[in-house]
């Protein structure tokens, strides 16, 4: 069960990020166009650039725990012996997915606000707009549960999918 959640997910994170990073490449593209050919940018791509990299970055950021490319610095705990390593790991994941489940509440309540706004140009419903924080925060904190829970049923040692090997 938790592994068909597992994998709809990460294709609606898949979607969400190609969906995010080709309207930000729409954007940008129509904005050096714009001020390079015709001497003047539409403003609409400024709010549809910020925009699409605070989907790009909701959508991202899981996957990015899942597959290893979020930032980590691991130097120290591989260079442990045991099974220090793994326990460090774990201990990073419970903090991730608390630390998610903590901000969830504020997240919420900052995605309420603009429900009464739009922005400036494309008039946009602002909390479609700040769901984004509160989204990325659910997918995150959803990937790092999983990732304490595949360490606690053996499933997982805790490297992300593309983690390198320690060198000897």
């Amino acid at each position: 069960m938790l592994v068909k959640i597992d994998r709809a997910l990460t294709l609606v994170c898949q979607v969400g990020t190609g969906l995010g990073f080709a309207s930000l490449i729409v954007a940008v593209t129509v904005q050096v166009v714009g001020r390079s050919i015709l001497n003047d940018s539409p403003p609409w791509t400024e709010e549809l650039t910020r925009y699409s990299l605070l989907w790009l970055v909701a959508f991202g950021t899981g996957l990015s725990l899942k597959s290893g490319d979020l930032v980590n610095v691991d130097i120290v705990s591989e260079s442990l012996p045991g099974r220090f390593p793994f326990i460090l790991r774990l201990v990073c994941a419970l903090i991730t997915a608390g630390f998610c489940a903590a901000l969830l509440w504020p997240a919420w309540r900052f995605t309420s606000i603009g429900v009464m706004q739009t922005s400036p140009v494309l008039k946009f419903r602002m909390d479609f707009i700040h769901a984004s924080v509160l989204t990325l925060l659910v997918l995150l904190g959803v990937f790092a549960a999983f990732r304490v829970l595949e360490m606690l049923t053996g499933k997982s040692n805790g490297k992300p999918e593309n983690a390198a090997e320690p060198h000897p």
